[in-house]
Order: structure tokens, then sequence, then C-alpha cells
């Protein structure tokens, strides 16, 4: 594994009432506190963000559905003062929604489409991605928020996500998708053992010569063996961000942007002995 490449840092800016992590919230309650976001997105920046990541749908478990017309009202503004604010930064956004992703590059141009169902909740979102030529992160996952709980039933949980990329990097070839991300989709419908083992194994994902992406800030792999909040899973966080980049991790998605450039350094340090 090349110990040199290029690791980047995706900051979560949720813009959802109900999202796992209090602290993470940011959905705007009037047109004035939209500066507050941007304020939070600079901060992000400032503190060593490659891309920020914004999703206006929880997808944590048993969270409540979402039409696409409240997902775009509480993205439509924020996207576009961020846009004119950093003109310059990489943005993605968190959904499954084609009708979204469409909506969003007619008003901010490029961006990368964060899609945890990987095309499966939308049958136009592979094609739209492959027509706007826009970079894919594909996530594997079963079933919904309400639904996820009940489906980790693997005989190998890595073999099986393992296999979902085989399957998905036909698609998207069939439908002209050239950059895409491997999100192997920490806590989705998967216990917390079975996202120790993936991690265990993450280099494997590396053979689909594909960047990998890990997101495990703040989640239950860290608070449940802990017994803590995920107020509390900070420490915890980065000693999986490091595990990760161990085996080949390249973008951390995570709400504690400084905590990860740091932990970036330490693991850049380490393999400089």
């Amino acid at each position: 594994m090349n110990k040199n490449r290029q690791i980047q840092i995706m900051g979560i800016v949720n813009l959802t009432p109900d999202s796992f992590f209090s602290n993470s919230r940011m959905l705007p309650k009037e047109e004035g506190d939209i500066s507050l976001v941007i304020e939070r997105i600079g901060s992000m920046i400032d503190d060593g963000a490659d891309i920020i990541d914004f999703g206006a749908v929880s997808t944590r478990p048993g969270a409540s559905l979402v039409d696409e017309k409240q997902e775009w009202e509480r993205l439509s503004a924020v996207l576009k003062a961020a846009r004119e604010s950093f003109p310059k930064t990489t943005f993605s956004i968190d959904t499954t929604s084609s009708t979204i992703v469409r909506k969003a590059y007619e008003a901010i141009g490029p961006f990368i489409i964060n899609d945890i169902s990987a095309g499966e909740d939308d049958p136009k979102m592979l094609p739209l991605a492959g027509n706007l030529s826009l970079p894919y992160v594909a996530m594997h996952k079963r079933g919904n928020p309400q639904t996820m709980g009940s489906m980790t039933d693997y005989e190998d949980v890595t073999k099986s996500v393992y296999s979902y990329f085989e399957d998905f990097s036909l698609k998207a070839e069939l439908f002209g998708i050239k950059d895409w991300i491997l999100d192997p989709g920490f806590g989705f419908a998967k216990t917390v053992p079975q996202c120790y083992e993936l991690l265990s194994n993450l280099e494997r994902f590396r053979s689909f010569g594909r960047k990998v992406l890990v997101g495990v800030s703040r989640k239950r792999m860290v608070t449940q063996p802990l017994g803590i909040t995920p107020e509390e899973a900070l420490e915890g966080t980065q000693v999986l961000n490091f595990a990760a980049l161990e085996r080949g991790a390249d973008i951390l998605r995570v709400h504690d942007v400084k905590e990860a450039v740091r932990t970036v350094s330490l693991y850049r340090q380490f393999f400089s002995i």
C-alpha cells in the first residue's frame, strides 16, 4: 500500500433536526441562520476539510422519512450561499434522489454524489450520474433506516460487501460512471462486530482500484463497546480513523475536521520512521 497516497477529509454538514450526533445538526430555522451554517463551513475549511458533505435527510436507524420537497427546501438556500462563499471548495451531497441531484447541479454546478443506496433507491440515479459525469460515492447497505437493523444476517460480511461492489462496478461501467468511490457502509445493516470485521479487512477493497471512503465518526461501533454517547466519542473515533488509514482509507468522513487532520498527520509521522 502507498503510505504517501493522497488522503482527504470530508466534513459533515447535517441540515437536519434529527441526526444521531446532536452537535452536527445545522438546520437553519430562519433565513438569517444560514450565516451560522456558512460560518461553520468556513471553520471546517480552515481546519483542513477537503470536501464539505451536505445532507438534508437523517439516515440513522429509525430516522423518519423525508420527501424530496422537504429535502430540497433544507438544501437549496444553504447550497447556493455556500457555493458563493467558497467557490473553490469541493462539495458532496448526501442523497439517494436523482431529482435532488439534478436540482443541485442546476443550482451550483458539479459536485460529488454521496449515495448511501448506490443507486438502488432511485433507478434514475446511476444514468443521471453518468450523464452529468459527476464523481459518485457508492455505499453498501441493506433496507432503509426503519428496516436495516434486522437485515444483518451475513454468512460472511466482508465477502458479501465485496460481492456487492463487484456487481456495482459493472453497473458503473454500464452507465458510464468513471469516477466512483467505494464506501463499505459502516453501521448500515451491520452489527458492531460485523463493522469491526469489515474494518479489519478494509484493505481488500482496494483491489477495485477505487478510492475507499470510511465513515465511522461517533457511530455505534465506537459508542456501544465503550458504553458512551456520540457526544463522548471523539477519541474513539480517532482511534478507528487511524486504523482505517492503516488499512488503506483514502477519505475520512467526519464530524470533527481538526482532529481528523491531526490523526492523518500522526499517521504520516508514524509511517515516515
